[in-house]
């Protein structure tokens, strides 16, 4: 990666860059958040083997606002169903219920999606992305959440996402490479020093 001024741990704070750094993606390297090459040890794939046909979004049209998500890209952080259990019900058909809250409520939930799987229109306007410094946090025992519109060479955004923000897997595990989808929780990947 090159250039990047931002970077920070879970916390908030500051991680050391240089002009030219590699973030781990096996999840195995003893200097995290740091490439240390045991990828070339352990065998690591970067392949990507999610069933494409995942890689839908679905619109739950509303009286005031639709809801736009696409569970394919979706890295399962819980920021919807934590926060706004009324309208993004995962023991419910369909999950989401675009009338279950306020509409200013509804906007500041999906404006948490650190992967880019949710988005709102109102009045024929869709929102996807933010307006926000580029910047990569390394989260508390999860991926990287990018923000900021950090350009990703050569690698294709499912259907519908941000061109601002994304989360990328460092676990390793994940079938949707190089994005997250939520297997360091299946796996519980930890990294106890970010």
């Amino acid at each position: 990666m090159r250039g990047l001024r931002n970077l920070k741990n879970s916390k908030g704070e500051s991680l050391p860059t240089k002009s030219v750094i590699a973030l781990c993606r096996c999840g195995g390297s003893s200097n995290k958040p740091l490439c240390d090459g045991t990828h070339a040890k352990i065998g690591f794939s970067g392949a990507r083997l999610a069933d494409d046909s995942r890689d839908q979004r679905k619109d739950y049209v509303g009286k005031r606002i639709t809801i736009h998500d696409n569970r394919g890209i979706c890295s399962h952080a819980g920021f919807c169903t934590d926060s706004l259990a009324s309208v993004f019900r995962s023991e419910e058909d369909p999950w989401i219920d675009p009338d279950g809250a306020q509409m200013e409520k509804i906007i500041e939930t999906v404006k948490k999606c650190p992967s880019g799987a949710l988005s709102y229109t109102v009045e024929a306007v869709e929102y996807r992305d933010q307006d926000r410094d580029p910047t990569i946090t390394v989260t508390k025992d999860g991926p990287y959440a990018v923000t900021g519109g950090i350009e990703l060479l050569d690698q294709r955004r499912g259907h519908g996402a941000s061109a601002e923000h994304c989360t990328l897997c460092r676990c390793g595990g994940s079938q949707n490479k190089p994005f997250c989808d939520g297997t360091h929780w299946s796996i519980e990947f930890k990294d106890d020093t970010n």
